[in-house]
């Protein structure tokens, strides 16, 4: 009885691997909405580390960011690449279930609003994209301005 307990609890701890995800994140030593996504993300529960790059473009290339889909930062977690200002929230939720045959997720260019890109209230309206190796994008989530 106490190893099927014991077996439950780790299975239970393990269920909430995402919250344990180790975070690789290329960024520029400049730029500070960056860090401040960085902060969003070990605030939801990940391990984030910073490897600062003073040129952005080969990393992108060499994992697969389109130019289109560029923001100023791309992480690696697990595999997956994640370009730009990406909720925590629908990196756990791609992690749990990743569509099929998807690379990444991104969101391009620096919505104000998205995390890292606060600014008072202000939200711009802007959409999550789900991208495979092939370069197909669609929309994987949608957030409303204001």
């Amino acid at each position: 009885m106490k190893r099927k307990l014991i077996a439950l609890t780790t299975l239970a701890l393990m269920s909430g691997h995402v919250l344990a995800a180790d975070v690789l994140n290329h960024k520029s030593p400049y730029c500070g909405c960056c860090t401040e996504w960085t902060k969003h993300m070990q605030e939801a529960g990940f391990n984030v580390e910073e490897k600062l790059h003073e040129n952005m473009n080969p990393i992108k290339q060499k994992l697969g960011v389109k130019p289109e889909l560029a923001s100023c930062h791309t992480a690696e977690i697990n595999g997956f690449v994640f370009e730009g200002h990406i909720p925590a929230d629908d990196i756990k939720a791609f992690l749990d279930n990743p569509p099929k045959n998807a690379k990444g997720l991104a969101v391009p260019g620096m919505p104000m609003g998205s995390p890292g890109m606060e600014y008072g209230d202000k939200k711009d309206e802007y959409s999550v994209y789900a991208f495979n190796e092939k370069g197909q994008v669609f929309e994987y989530r949608h957030y409303k301005g204001n």
